[in-house]
């Protein structure tokens, strides 16, 4: 009997470590299993690739991840963990670096659907010597990593430079997002001769934001400038928190100048812009993979009524508006635009489901939806623009043609190759590959 009692503890312990596996194994599996008939399989971004044979199982990239709250990104899966939500991951990274094991590589694409990226080096280096890549255009879209990645390159490059040159400057940084305001912010802090120069205004990508739109981000540090605290905040406070940074810190930066061709010289590069030219010794380019928006190549598309972005649902109001495309800013356009007063929307997709959006956004698509403020067509393609009061669709087969005032193609950006190969940057297809 006292032998029993001994023992009972222990008994207890496996009883409740077996019946917590085994209840584990089996939301892993209905999680993996759900992903893959809903559509969900596929990453959007940069993801993790989990290295079976080094893993130990013990959670730290599922605790690490900050998208794991209200869903199942990561989890354990025969003892080992497994993206198990792909199309929830928006690639932090924050799981690599929680594993003890290194058994965790982030990768670009899958064996399904190739990405494009700029070839680099560690160092944020292509394959022309003095030339850097940082954020969106590298693949790195969220504001933390792409911040992260702008500290990063200046600190390599500026580990590079000759002690003494005939240029004017050391670095122009192209771009003024996230990445680019991190890299002028670095170049200050440093002493750098720098020059910024942005085709837009500041905030890059951001700046293209609708009105309202909610950003994701996490806290993060800016030279010179402190901790950016934000984790989820409106365009607009973004926008005025780095214009705020901009006037504290007193950078330069030449906004409206578009650069147009980057020519390498003996010491280094002359930079062509829409206004002048610039000698340099290094250039680092953090622009976005968005400047030119992709567009679908059907009859009508050239009519005023279409545009590529959203800027202000108000605009909309008492029309019937077409949405075109299945990511966040398609998703997010449509959600803004039926809460104005007299919309009607419909939101057109090639595939079934909304696999490269986030869920918060693919959940209230499909409340909107179930209320009737939101029509789905899916999948379906667009196939011409009839005139200022129609648009034609191929649904399931069938062509259908729907009254329509407007209509807002959200298909993505193109990455600027020619630019690039103008340059001479080398670009790869990734398939699941760092």
């Amino acid at each position: 009997m006292e032998t029993y009692l001994y023992f009972l503890p222990i008994m207890l312990f496996l009883a409740g470590y077996i019946y917590l596996t085994s209840r584990q194994q089996k939301v892993s599996a209905f999680t993996r299993q759900n992903a893959i008939e809903t559509g969900l399989a596929e990453p959007a971004s940069l993801h993790p690739v989990i290295d079976r044979n080094k893993c130990i199982g013990c959670k730290s990239c599922v605790y690490a991840c900050p998208q794991q709250l209200g869903h199942n990104v990561l989890g354990i899966f025969h003892g080992k963990a497994e993206l198990l939500e792909p199309a929830n991951c928006i690639g932090h990274g924050a799981c690599k670096k929680a594993c003890p094991e290194g058994a965790i590589t982030l990768v670009f694409g899958t064996e399904k659907r190739g990405v494009n990226i700029p070839q680099v080096n560690d160092h944020f280096e292509t394959n022309i010597q003095g030339i850097y890549i940082a954020g969106e255009l590298g693949g790195m879209g969220l504001i933390r990593n792409a911040i992260e990645q702008g500290k990063s390159a200046i600190k390599a490059l500026s580990e590079s430079l000759q002690k003494k040159s005939s240029n004017p400057y050391q670095v122009i940084i192209v771009g003024a997002g996230p990445a680019g305001i991190a890299a002028t912010l670095s170049s200050k802090q440093k002493g750098l001769n720098y020059l910024t120069l942005d085709q837009d205004s500041l905030g890059g990508t951001v700046f293209q934001y609708p009105r309202g739109k909610v950003v994701m981000t996490q806290p993060v540090e800016l030279p010179l400038a402190g901790k950016m605290n934000f984790k989820e905040t409106s365009k607009e406070n973004l926008l005025e928190f780095w214009q705020g940074v901009e006037k504290e810190t007193n950078i330069k930066i030449n906004y409206r100048e578009s650069v147009s061709q980057i020519e390498t010289t003996e010491s280094g590069f002359k930079v062509k812009t829409s206004k002048d030219e610039y000698l340099t010794d290094k250039v680092l380019l953090t622009i976005g993979r968005r400047g030119t928006p992709r567009k679908l190549g059907i009859p009508g598309e050239e009519l005023p009524k279409v545009v590529y972005r959203l800027i202000d649902p108000e605009q909309y109001i008492n029309q019937k508006v077409m949405i075109v495309g299945g990511g966040d800013s398609a998703l997010e356009a449509a959600l803004a635009i039926a809460d104005v007063e007299g919309s009607e929307v419909s939101l057109s997709y090639r595939s079934d489901s909304f696999s490269r959006a986030k869920a918060k956004n693919r959940d209230r698509i499909d409340e909107y939806s179930s209320k009737g403020k939101i029509k789905l067509y899916l999948p379906s393609t667009l196939t011409e623009v009839d005139d200022e009061s129609h648009v034609s669709l191929d649904h399931n087969g069938e062509k259908i043609t729907i009254s329509n005032d407007a209509i807002i193609i959200n298909a993505g950006g193109i990455l600027p190759t020619g630019f690039l190969k103008q340059i001479g940057i080398q670009v790869d297809t990734k398939y699941g590959t760092a």
